[in-house]
């Protein structure tokens, strides 16, 4: 304290009052964001703030337009797979061609080809009249059945409900549960006029009805529309056939020699034991 006193002029009471000057001098300084240079007052940082806020304000527009690109590319990309033709797993076809087909069992003697249609309701009451006789042919370990989907009902009522149900179809599929997911879509399905089967949602629903489906991965099959393109093929496929009204029935690539509407379990039965028999025969030595 002594020294202080005296470089500010001894202790006289003015070296007193001059150090604290000094003090509330600094204080008002610092309180302004200032500091002495040399006996002039300089003020810090100046300009610091504007530059902070300018870097925020292009940082953040920086951050929209990665976004705005992002969702750009995220919606080439989901309507780039809802026209790709990818084949589920399983899918069965003629060589070289798309695998337009679904399988329930492979490599037997004879292959039934049901041509169905989800919003169909003559599909849906020949899959009911039929489970039992195609459950019973297939454990005879004779028959394999393959499911061809497609979508005539779309352009006969309006509306995507046909497509939206093949390519869910599709996705269970893809995880083996064609057959569960189909018996809840024939449950279930509703009236044609209304078109319900668009319903991502019911879809869903009856996935998780037909069990031991991931939802996590049918879902994202589903939202991405990674069946679209393939359901569109075999809609096609069959419209360049030619084969009429679903559903139809094709033992071993041919037509059955009795219209569907005339079939019974008894007759279709007999049919498939006549292939059978036929297919052994041709492969005897």
């Amino acid at each position: 304290m002594q020294w202080l006193l005296m470089k500010t002029g001894g202790a006289d009471g003015r070296g007193l009052s001059r150090t604290s000057e000094v003090r509330d001098e600094g204080r008002i300084l610092s309180s302004a964001g200032m500091s002495e240079d040399g006996g002039k007052a300089t003020r810090k940082g100046a300009g610091g703030p504007r530059r902070n806020w300018r870097l925020y304000g292009i940082t953040a527009v920086g951050f929209g337009l990665v976004c705005a690109v992002a969702a750009a590319v995220g919606q080439v990309a989901r309507a780039h797979e809802g026209t790709a033709v990818n084949a589920p797993k399983g899918a069965v076809g003629p060589s070289g061609g798309t695998k337009l087909d679904l399988p329930d069992r492979p490599t037997v003697p004879v292959t039934l080809t049901v041509y169905e249609d989800p919003r169909s309701p003559q599909s849906r009451e020949f899959a009911q009249r039929y489970a039992d006789t195609f459950a019973r042919l297939l454990a005879s370990g004779q028959l394999q059945i393959n499911h061809h989907l497609v979508t005539q009902s779309d352009k006969q009522y309006g509306g995507s409900g046909a497509a939206e149900a093949a390519a869910a179809a599709a996705c269970a599929q893809d995880q083996g549960r064609l057959a569960p997911f189909m018996e809840q879509i024939w449950q279930h399905q509703p009236a044609p006029a209304h078109d319900a089967l668009k319903d991502r949602k019911l879809l869903s629903d009856l996935a998780k009805k037909a069990g031991k489906i991931n939802h996590d991965t049918f879902e994202l099959c589903v939202d991405r529309n990674e069946r679209k393109g393939w359901v569109a093929e075999s809609q096609s496929a069959f419209a360049a056939a030619g084969l009429g009204e679903v559903p139809v029935v094709r033992i071993n690539g041919r037509p059955l020699p009795v219209p569907t509407a005339q079939l019974t379990p008894g007759k279709l039965t007999s049919l498939v034991n006549a292939e059978a028999r036929r297919v052994a025969a041709a492969a005897a030595p």
